[in-house]
């Protein structure tokens, strides 16, 4: 089967849109697990991905594992929908009488991967201050049942008011505060790191798929066969979880800076060297690594959903339909 001709770029944004939505909903609560993770400097409340999952089970319940999940399913359909037709339009553009050389893949990776900024770095920040807060919440000291009671009260007077829960705070509460304190920076916080992980993640991501899921095909004149459903589904898979594990040390130094509340003897940073120095002379250069697994579990079933959508064609036929 020959390849399609170029599609839309409303076709590629829906394409983009309802591959981030269903990978997303798949993967939300090891996204949480790798949060938790690589926000542990001092008090270690996780042993790894599935004793965080477990825990957060049952302090939390089930849905507690989707923990800023609605920031994420809300901002994902425009972010994935720039990064993966921006990287098809600058391939079209790089191209030359349909082959685009390694330089072109690695630009293109590196185009998308910069347009994508503007929408991951606010999603990003809200969406880890929600995951975050089940952690912080289970380092804090359970009072005893004598604290809980306090002093000894007399028959007559009044039993001392219940202290409230805490309030949880939520996507729209973090944003208003952000804005009233410290204006649209402040949802941009760390947008450095973000661009400086995003960027090779792309450049890596994109040229790796774009040979994986051309493995075995054969060309018909300038036109090369196109890709079944599993090859692209395993292609991403591949890329994906190759670049997540490549960029992590970015990703951890990402997190830590855009994590606005730290638990007691934790770091605060100034900055992406100062985050790198402190991290390597607190905890050493393993701690570069935490949530590896959890991010390659991760991303490759996203960007494999994410191709195999995308690769099928759903944002053509649903535009199809409508004609």
């Amino acid at each position: 089967m020959a390849e399609k001709k170029v599609s839309s770029l409303p076709a590629k944004l829906i394409n983009g849109g309802v591959a981030g939505l269903v990978g997303v909903t798949c993967v939300f609560p090891i996204d949480l697990a790798k949060t938790r993770l690589q926000n542990q400097q001092g008090v270690q409340v996780y042993e790894g991905m599935m004793d965080c999952l477990a825990k957060t089970v049952r302090s939390e319940g089930y849905f507690g594992c989707y923990r800023g999940a609605a920031v994420n399913l809300t901002l994902v359909t425009p972010e994935k929908a720039i990064k993966l037709a921006a990287n098809d339009i600058f391939r079209q553009k790089l191209s030359k009488d349909g082959h685009l050389p390694l330089w072109g893949e690695v630009l293109a990776g590196c185009g998308a991967g910069t347009c994508q900024v503007v929408v991951t770095t606010p999603m990003e920040m809200l969406k880890i201050q929600l995951q975050d807060a089940g952690r912080l919440a289970a380092q804090r000291p359970v009072p005893t049942a004598a604290q809980a009671a306090g002093p000894a009260q007399s028959v007559v007077a009044d039993p001392p008011a219940r202290p409230s829960p805490p309030v949880r705070a939520s996507a729209t509460s973090i944003t208003v505060e952000l804005l009233k304190t410290r204006g649209l920076a402040g949802l941009y916080r760390g947008a450095g790191a973000t661009l400086m992980r995003d960027v090779p993640f792309s450049m890596i991501y994109f040229p790796l798929f774009a040979n994986l899921n051309a493995l075995g095909r054969e060309r018909v004149g300038d036109v090369q066969t196109r890709a079944p459903f599993w090859q692209s589904f395993l292609a991403g898979c591949g890329a994906g979880s190759v670049a997540a594990v490549a960029v992590t040390p970015l990703d951890v130094i990402k997190t830590r800076l855009q994590t606005l509340q730290k638990g007691d003897g934790e770091d605060t940073y100034k900055g992406i060297v100062d985050c790198t120095r402190r991290i390597m002379a607190r905890e050493g250069p393993s701690a570069f690594l935490k949530g590896a697994t959890c991010r390659a579990l991760v991303i490759a079933p996203l960007f494999g959903i994410a191709q195999g959508v995308y690769f099928l064609g759903v944002g053509e036929t649903l535009l199809g339909l409508l004609e």
